[in-house]
This record gives structure tokens, C-alpha cells and sequence, in this order.
């Protein structure tokens, strides 16, 4: 159950249960009408985890609805065991005449850095940040987290010129696969343009009217086929 799934496999196991997978981990909704319908939400989920809930689950608690998702911590992946957990979790929700839907909170936002020396800029942002290794890194170039689980993941992407007129910190938004085309329209219709979806599905490059960039990812067009 330990076994590290590939992307397509993880997003196909949850998909019709209304989980998406984003960046290594399964997240999805529940709307409810209350924080106490929400906090049974919650606790139900916590149930149906039973001793796994604290190795695989977390939870967002609003007054209109709970952001859940799982991911094996300490592999900083999503295995069999959180895709089986997505399951029950989906039908105990059932239960309580609820859904499990890829609606608000689905997505994940991530900060990426372009730097010529990562080793050299990366120590800054953890201290500043006081931001911790990503579990399971294994080097001075990967990513960095926030403990909590609340701040956005910053990654690093190597330079191999300097680009002094270029903005080198830039937003990457991890979307449902099935929602990327209309997050991307949405920005533009607000006067934002497409710069490039020469890497799509795996991300597209847009900018505001000033030229600063963003990207919209989702997990497709990263594995070989």
C-alpha cells in the first residue's frame, strides 16, 4: 500500500469520487451550510482514517464548506493506501447525504524561482520563510514547504544566462486538469494574454498587461507516455 503511484494512476483512481490529484498529494471539497456541519465532515473523514489519519490526512474547515487531502507525508507522495482512503472517505461523506467535489480549494499554489546558483539563493528563502526541506528532498535544489501546510511550496528553477528584463519570481498555480482551459480563459477574458502553451497540458505561460507571468499547471504531459 506504501507503493508511490504514478500521476495518471493516482488521478485515475479518485477521479469519479470527485478527488483531484495536484502536485503529489489528492485534494477535494465538500460544500456544507456550517462550521458544525463541517466539523462533522471532518470527523467522519478522521474516522474513516482511523490510525492512518495523521500520516495521510489533512483538513480545511469553513462555514461553507471542508478542503481535504491526502498524501503519504512522509513520502511526500500519494500511494495506494491515500487513494483507497479517498474512497471511503467519499462514501462515508455520501452518508451524511454530502458530495466530495473538485469545486473551491481545489488547487494549489506554488512560487517558483529562477536563480544562475541555487544552493546559493535556496538557504535564504527557508531562513526568511522559516520554511523546512521537502520530505523526501534528497538535495540543495529542491523544493522547500511551509511546516504548517499553510504557505504556498517554493521551488527553484535553474537560470543558464541572467535575465535582468525579465521578472524572475513568478506564480505557479496547480488547477484540475479538467479546469485548466477555464481558469485560462478567465484570466484572459480579465486582460491578461497566453505567452506560450508550447509545454500544455503539463503548463501554460500567461501574463498580466504589464507582461508579469504566471503559469497554470496540472499533472498531465509530464510522464512519458
Amino acid at each position: 500500500m506504501d507503493e508511490v503511484l504514478s500521476r495518471r494512476e493516482a488521478s485515475e483512481a479518485v477521479g469519479d469520487d470527485g478527488w483531484r490529484f495536484l502536485l503529489g498529494t489528492l485534494r477535494t471539497a465538500v460544500p456544507t451550510r456550517s462550521m458544525a456541519e463541517s466539523a462533522e465532515v471532518a470527523a467522519r473523514a478522521v474516522a474513516v482514517c482511523g490510525d492512518d489519519a495523521d500520516a495521510h490526512l489533512r483538513a480545511d474547515l469553513r462555514a461553507d464548506r471542508v478542503v481535504l487531502s491526502l498524501q503519504t507525508l512522509g513520502l511526500a507522495a500519494v500511494t495506494a493506501r491515500d487513494t483507497s482512503l479517498a474512497g471511503s472517505i467519499s462514501a462515508a461523506v455520501r452518508d451524511l447525504g454530502l458530495h466530495t467535489l473538485p469545486v473551491a480549494g481545489v488547487q494549489l499554489l506554488e512560487i517558483a524561482i529562477d536563480a544562475l546558483d541555487i544552493a546559493a539563493i535556496r538557504p535564504f528563502w527557508k531562513a526568511l520563510l522559516a520554511y523546512a526541506d521537502e520530505p523526501g528532498s534528497d538535495g540543495p535544489e529542491d523544493a522547500i514547504v511551509d511546516p504548517a501546510g499553510e504557505g504556498p511550496a517554493i521551488w527553484f528553477q535553474r537560470m543558464d544566462e541572467p535575465r535582468p528584463q525579465r521578472n524572475r519570481i513568478h506564480f505557479d498555480l496547480c488547477v484540475p486538469h479538467d479546469a485548466a482551459e477555464r481558469r485560462i480563459a478567465g484570466a484572459v477574458a480579465a486582460g491578461g494574454h497566453l505567452v506560450s502553451d508550447s509545454r500544455a497540458p503539463a503548463f501554460w505561460i500567461l501574463a498580466d498587461a504589464e507582461g508579469n507571468e504566471a503559469c497554470v499547471t496540472t499533472w498531465q504531459g509530464r510522464d512519458p507516455e
